[in-house]
């Protein structure tokens, strides 16, 4: 059996965490290529370029799927990439536990959040609670995204998409798929649940990415990371709270006035878990949707067979779509602490040590997904993990199904053909990540008569 070392990304250097005498170490080239694939899957930067990003989850899977990392400046880890591996952490639940780590961040980070907030988090929502207060707090927001409760909202998301699409059906210049239609139809969707005027999109997509990409040239709300995501948490405060005093006063049917209302253990919610749970719908409700479907069309553009199959069976959208997801995977990685002793992939990890658990890589594991690197619409089985999986498997999953259905449905029937105008672009964050700029051009199908 092979020692897998502990990686030290910032000097290259390794130390073991145990070392029987019938292990043996790894070569000095694959540790050198270890220290790099773990140094690319925990960089903002990394997850801007999808080919290295995937070139080094592949090589973690099969050299060390379950691995040590100690890098400077941040609180050391398990950096976990199997499938089977993050599966049987979030399926188990406990003995792993939500809080106090969430994501990956500095010591800088954690520190001055610490001291500003007297925790390490800005907001405190459902991925950073533990049962029974987090099955509570689920409880909330869960009998109102249902399918039997977001039935009566798809008319309306078929209409909305038919008005996204019928703004740009015609045009035979580039044009941004993101910017034009990705985003506004899902930030849309996510707002009227809420019963938030449509002026208000702007505000809250601005705060949005300014919380989940703190470090993103082009999303960030200021140049220092701890700084970007405190303005961001504190805006979403500044926005929700009057909403919430709002729907206290005068009550109305929509999620917000549940939120605002709500007894959670039988006292109201406390005003900081209240404009946290508001931030965590508004934010998921709409960036990774917005992710997966100009993921979904750069992929579908780049295998031109799959598009055209598509559209000559549009029986096959319900598995393009899971696709999609797993393709994109947006939310990439959470991060579990142990709260005692286990082994898992071979390795014990010990009470007090934090698991990271990279979706994205689960989603391309080649021991579950057969032909993993290639993109099929019509994938079965696909137990992708997009959304998670236990207890906190996403609360909105069946949402962003319906409203990718629903774009889908309307606008691949349009198109006649289409292609990429110029490079995509991605955000640079290890949380909630993929495509923010899709330069495509169109051609289209005359309407029918």
């Amino acid at each position: 059996m092979i020692a897998r070392p502990a990686v030290v990304t910032g000097s290259g250097s390794a130390s073991w965490r145990s070392a029987p005498d019938e292990w043996l170490p790894l070569s000095a080239a694959t540790h050198a290529q270890l220290c790099e694939a773990a140094r690319f899957a925990i960089s903002p930067d990394g997850h801007a370029d999808d080919a290295r990003l995937q070139a080094a989850f592949k090589l973690l899977r099969a050299e060390a799927p379950v691995l040590w990392v100690d890098t400077p400046g941040m609180r050391p880890f398990w950096l976990l990439s199997r499938y089977g591996d993050i599966s049987a952490v979030e399926r188990r639940g406990a003995p792993f536990a939500a809080a106090t780590r969430t994501f990956l961040t500095s010591r800088m980070t954690e520190e001055r959040l610490e001291r500003l907030l007297g925790q390490p988090y800005v907001l405190r929502g459902l991925l950073q609670m533990d049962d029974p207060e987090h099955a509570a707090y689920r409880a909330v927001a869960q009998p109102y995204l249902t399918p039997a409760a977001l039935a009566e909202m798809e008319p309306w998301l078929e209409t909305w998409a038919d008005h996204i699409v019928s703004r740009i059906a015609g045009r035979t210049d580039a044009f941004d798929f993101t910017k034009e239609i990705a985003v506004p139809f899902s930030i849309r969707g996510i707002m009227r649940l809420l019963g938030l005027p449509e002026a208000d999109d702007d505000l809250v997509l601005k705060l949005s990415w300014g919380l989940v990409g703190p470090e993103d040239p082009v999303r960030r709300l200021a140049d220092h990371p701890t700084t970007a995501i405190c303005r961001a948490g504190l805006g979403f405060q500044a926005y929700f709270d009057p909403v919430a005093a709002d729907r206290r006063a005068c009550p109305r049917h929509d999620l917000s006035s549940v939120i605002a209302t709500a007894q959670v253990q039988g006292e109201s919610m406390p005003d900081y878990e209240r404009f946290s749970y508001y931030a965590m719908i508004a934010t998921g409700g709409h960036d990774t949707i917005a992710f997966c479907l100009s993921g979904g069309m750069h992929a579908l553009i780049e295998h031109p067979d799959q598009l055209a199959r598509l559209r000559a069976d549009p029986d096959l959208i319900d598995t393009a779509i899971e696709e999609m997801l797993r393709w994109t995977t947006p939310g990439r990685h959470i991060v579990r602490t142990a709260t005692q002793d286990i082994e898992l992939g071979g390795q014990t990890i010990r009470a007090g040590e934090a698991v990271a658990l990279f979706f994205n890589s689960a989603n391309r594991d080649e021991t579950v997904f057969a032909n993993a690197d290639q993109f099929r619409i019509d994938r079965r089985p696909n137990p992708h993990l997009a959304f998670g999986l236990g207890r906190h498997h996403c609360i909105g999953a069946h949402l962003a199904r319906l409203e990718m259905r629903a774009l889908l449905k309307t606008l691949l029937p349009r198109l006649k053909s289409v292609e990429l105008a110029a490079p995509p672009r991605r955000t640079c964050s290890t949380m909630v990540s993929g495509i923010s700029s899709l330069p495509i051009r169109c051609a289209w199908r005359a309407p029918d008569l």
